[in-house]
């Protein structure tokens, strides 16, 4: 079910409706299952779960990045007013890197390590927009001032592996913006990175986001990067989106028992000397889900009814949740 839309509200930048997708190998694996949401210009929506719960799967999906001939799509996926699974040859093309770019996880995969860093900003530029060669190579080098690196004159002649993680990941989000972009996906963008540079990172993208008007979609497993940077947060589990909310409404009151579970999980300064409150189980195999809800078997509230039934996506209010069982807001229970 999508999110309503208020009458003479700016229509969403990001459009996804009823998203399907299954890798079909040596096995089938139903990665994403019916994934709905929308994202306005101008805003951040994090993608919040465990390893495997299809988060790096919808940014791919919204690239088109998946191998087409071990890959079924279904659904609609529609940015700035484009059918994104309709797109071929030049206009996909045309599409990645012009109007939706990618932070990838790990930048020194992401870069080509035969060429420099200002080499590949330059060809980027250059495969989008009719501009020569010095115009291009100024762009370049604006980009890596504005993301905040050092003697950017100097790193714009610099490989891959000369540069430290940080200055690898902040050249990886030049990169991504320097065609301008509508919408920016970032795949956990800090993981590999220490505490002090992951708060660096995670301010540039912000007061970058502030200052052009993308959008942005934001994939963490930390709930804590996730309030740092978004106005909206989406928690998925087993290729289901199984809550949203604003960000105050799921740390405050979070309604689903796998969100309230995250939460409970996460370390803080206050929890010297007492035992970490974990998930019990792992997530299940995508190539084979139970029956029902994916949570049910991990779920302390779980019913026969969420072991046979799987729960609809239901919207109250701004609020969007599938589980038969949901958590009981304190002041409720109170």
């Amino acid at each position: 079910m999508m999110n309503e839309q208020t009458p003479g509200a700016t229509a969403p930048l990001v459009r996804v409706e009823d998203l399907t997708v299954e890798f079909t190998g040596n096995r089938k694996a139903s990665a994403l299952s019916q994934v709905s949401f929308t994202l306005q210009p101008g805003e951040v929506l994090g993608l919040l779960g465990e390893s495997g719960s299809g988060k790096s799967v919808t940014l791919r999906t919204l690239l088109r990045l998946h191998p087409e001939r071990t890959t079924r799509i279904g659904g609609k996926i529609e940015v700035a007013g484009q059918d994104v699974l309709a797109l071929k040859g030049r206009a996909l093309e045309s599409y990645r890197g012009g109007i939706a770019s990618m932070v990838f996880q790990e930048p020194g995969l992401a870069f080509d390590p035969v060429y420099t860093i200002g080499q590949q900003i330059t060809e980027v530029i250059r495969a989008h927009e009719a501009i020569d060669h010095g115009a291009a190579r100024a762009r370049a080098l604006q980009m890596l001032e504005r993301v905040q690196i050092p003697q950017a004159r100097r790193r714009y002649d610099a490989y891959p592996h000369e540069l430290s993680g940080g200055m690898r990941q902040r050249a990886m989000i030049a990169l991504a913006l320097a065609c301008k972009p509508k919408l920016l996906l970032a795949d956990e963008p800090t993981t590999a990175l220490d505490a002090t540079v992951q708060i660096q990172i995670l301010l540039l993208l912000r007061e970058l986001q502030k200052e052009t008007g993308m959008a942005v979609i934001f994939v963490t497993h930390d709930i804590g990067a996730a309030v740092e940077i978004a106005d909206r947060i989406a928690v998925m589990y087993a290729g289901r989106i199984v809550e949203e909310n604003s960000v105050a409404g799921i740390v405050r009151q979070p309604r689903h028992p796998y969100t309230d579970g995250l939460l409970a999980s996460t370390v803080d300064g206050s929890d010297r000397g007492h035992a970490l409150s974990a998930i019990p189980g792992a997530p299940p195999n995508l190539a084979s889900l139970p029956p029902g809800c994916s949570f049910a078997p991990r779920c302390p509230n779980a019913s026969d009814q969420c072991r046979s039934e799987r729960p609809p996506v239901v919207s109250l209010g701004s609020e969007r949740l599938a589980c038969w069982h949901p958590v009981v807001p304190l002041a409720v229970a109170a």
